[in-house]
């Protein structure tokens, strides 16, 4: 089974890489990790991203120490993993970079965000289960009292 595990810099992110442990055995699972950048200029050119927005670069080395950081935890369970860190519309980047991989199954973490927060900023979670092409797993991280 192919699975993409979408991750932020959140306690989110935790929760879905311990998802990957927790519901499927290394031995018939590969994995890929999927940090996605938000650039604030989304309709500039790839090619000038670099040289308008360099504050990329430095969210591009923190996603690559956060991604090799679990990556590095999956592969000590036994998981086959890779990894990529992409740049554009979180929902989109998720949904395409699947499709593109063959993932059979997206698995990312939820905020949880209710009422108005969540009319405000949209769902990443709500949009990639309604939109992908494949299964999607959302897991939450343990409820702490």
């Amino acid at each position: 089974m192919k699975i993409l595990v979408a991750i932020d810099d959140s306690k989110h992110s935790a929760a879905a890489i311990d998802g990957v442990a927790n519901y499927f055995k290394p031995q018939t699972t590969e994995v890929r990790i999927l940090h996605v950048l938000t650039p604030i200029v989304l309709s500039a050119p790839p090619q000038m991203s670099r040289g308008y927005a360099p504050e990329l670069e430095q969210q591009g080395t923190q996603a690559r120490a956060l991604i090799d950081k679990y990556a590095q935890q999956l592969r000590a369970s036994g998981y086959k993993v890779d990894s990529a860190v992409e740049s554009g519309d979180v929902r989109e980047c998720i949904i395409d970079s699947a499709a593109r991989w063959h993932a059979d199954l997206i698995l990312l973490g939820s905020r949880g965000h209710k009422g108005m927060g969540r009319l405000l900023l949209g769902s990443v979670a709500e949009s990639v289960v309604r939109h992908a092409h494949c299964s999607v797993l959302v897991v939450r991280p343990p409820v702490t009292h």
